[in-house]
């Protein structure tokens, strides 16, 4: 059973993503100590709530550096929601904050239809890989725009069209939620970690 290392930085659905790890065949482990994100081998960051305050979060557990480390270094790594968004330069949710920056581009938000977007939409994939087409469960008001193309691993269209799902090498990050996707959330999950 592969372990899992699951960043508790006081914001996310940790027990649900505890719940669908365990379903898809991994031993999850909840961990807000540094040392230990540090040595682990597959990592996912879930997040929920503000860019802002995630980041000021991240950094006041001292987890900005391991996270960066681990996303340096290309270990097993999976964004979800805020989780992703974290992932880039920055956010208009929250001007002056600095993300993550492993991937560049920024966050914007919304600017017409009902916000935020909360419900099931559909993926479509970009390329071949980890994410395939159906229907996930989305809750937000922002969403990504990668500076490059070449990341983009799926979209997903609410109101526009956007990037809902991102890959480099081991990092894999999406805009919704898998551990609330039924069926086509645990199968992606399943190849995530078998990947």
């Amino acid at each position: 059973m592969k372990e899992v290392t699951i960043v508790d930085c006081g914001t996310g659905n940790i027990s649900s993503v505890m719940n669908a790890m365990k379903k898809a065949g991994a031993n999850p482990i909840v961990s807000s100590d540094p040392k230990k994100i540090g040595r682990a081998k597959a990592i996912i960051l879930p997040g929920v709530g503000l860019f802002g305050y995630f980041m000021q979060e991240l950094r006041a557990r001292k987890l900005e550096e391991p996270v960066k480390k681990a996303l340096e270094e290309d270990r097993k790594f999976l964004g979800i929601c805020l989780g992703m968004q974290v992932l880039f330069e920055e956010s208009e949710e929250s001007p002056g904050t600095t993300g993550l920056s492993a991937i560049g581009g920024k966050v914007v938000k919304f600017q017409t239809g009902k916000v935020p977007q909360v419900g099931w939409n559909k993926v479509e994939p970009s390329k071949k890989g980890i994410v395939k087409e159906g229907f996930a469960y989305f809750t937000n008001s922002y969403y990504p725009m990668p500076a490059g193309k070449e990341v983009v691993a799926a979209n997903s269209n609410y109101v526009i069209d956007y990037a809902c799902a991102v890959q480099r090498g081991n990092l894999l990050a999406t805009q919704f939620h898998p551990e609330k996707s039924g069926i086509y959330g645990l199968e992606l999950l399943k190849r995530w970690l078998e990947c």
